[in-house]
């Protein structure tokens, strides 16, 4: 089993490394980024030019920790985030999956920014 998980992290590894290759956030379309695990889920909007991170929402806040790392939870942190990007005028984004497949949680919280009104 423990040879079957390191073979699982090097493929996203290496899916996320082959992303990231022609994907890049600017100023006027930052990256936003999502981070998965068993119990957290994070999503964090960064402009690669300046090296900062403009928002950021994770279930480690204080304030969302009843949020779940389920699909539900996920579509309730990407409406914050989009919510909270909107207060700072981002409309548009460029999603990076960080290697994670396109589904389940992962489309939760991409659907839930969209539904707050961010176009991606």
């Amino acid at each position: 089993m423990f040879r079957k998980m390191l073979e699982k992290d090097r493929k996203r590894l290496s899916r996320k490394i082959y992303i990231r290759k022609n994907l890049s956030g600017t100023q006027e379309r930052p990256r936003m980024t999502v981070t998965r695990s068993n119990k957290n889920l994070s999503i964090q909007v960064i402009d690669d030019t300046k090296g900062q991170t403009l928002v950021s929402a994770s279930t480690l806040e204080k304030e969302l920790k009843d949020i779940k790392a389920t699909v539900a939870g996920g579509a309730q942190l990407g409406e914050l985030l989009g919510k909270r990007l909107l207060e700072k005028n981002v409309k548009t984004v460029v999603f990076d999956r960080n290697g994670y497949l396109y589904h389940g949680v992962v489309k939760a919280m991409a659907d839930g920014a969209r539904k707050a009104g961010i176009l991606f």
